[in-house]
């Protein structure tokens, strides 16, 4: 049992190695060759967790084999936009100058009960009121409401707003994040300024937003 859990616990700080290796990706956002590659690693790997019988090696070299196909089938995708076609596909218009192209939703098998689920995902309600609709590779539709169906933007009503800059949670449980104080160019010495000014002390703080402009919001823990 030991030995068992030995090893499912490399094989597990490997698939999370081999994860940030390959990128960043949520799983709806992976392109076809990236799932499969994710889901023949997640195979591979239950094969010597269940049996001990396995060395650990006969898992490991084809995951680590696995991940290197996928970093280089991605720089050559980079390099090589007939390669990209080839493995992921090109975008289908779906929806053109308001008119819903049939033909292309019978080629990629799309319904319209998904279109609509789709649609609504974007918070279009109304086939109607979509100028264009474009399925992406990576199964995702992309949509343009019609002009008269936008929300007018600031710069249509000729309003001013003022740029605040990247606001971002600074202080998490009690506890500074500085990659966050790097993103909006502060530092823990002014916060621990602010928060003295605020007669708060930073375990007392359960989340603190911070912007580029100054501007913050201190939500203190409950207390229990």
């Amino acid at each position: 049992m030991f030995v068992t859990i030995i090893r499912t616990i490399l094989l597990y700080i490997l698939i999370i190695f081999a994860v940030r290796v390959m990128g960043k990706r949520q799983l709806s956002d992976l392109q076809p060759s990236e799932l499969v590659i994710t889901l023949i690693i997640a195979d591979i790997a239950s094969i010597p967790m269940e049996d001990n019988s396995r060395p650990l090696l006969s898992g490991i070299i084809p995951m680590l084999v696995l991940v290197a196909l996928e970093i280089i089938v991605s720089v050559c995708m980079m390099k090589n936009s007939r390669f990209r076609k080839l493995i992921c596909g090109s975008p289908v218009m779906i929806i053109e100058n308001g008119k819903l192209l049939q033909n292309e939703m019978k080629r990629l098998r799309i319904t319209t009960e998904d279109l609509c689920v789709q649609l609504r995902q974007s918070g279009v309600f109304s086939i109607e009121d979509v100028e264009y609709c474009i399925a992406e590779t990576n199964g995702k539709l992309s949509v343009l409401q019609k002009p008269s169906k936008r929300n007018p933007t600031a710069e249509d009503m000729n309003i001013n707003i003022q740029d605040t800059g990247i606001e971002t949670v600074i202080i998490n449980d009690g506890e500074f994040l500085n990659n966050s104080l790097k993103l909006v160019d502060s530092n823990t010495k002014n916060i621990k300024g602010i928060l003295k000014k605020e007669n708060t002390n930073i375990k007392d703080v359960f989340i603190m937003t911070y912007n580029q402009n100054g501007d913050y919001r201190i939500i203190k823990k409950d207390k229990i």
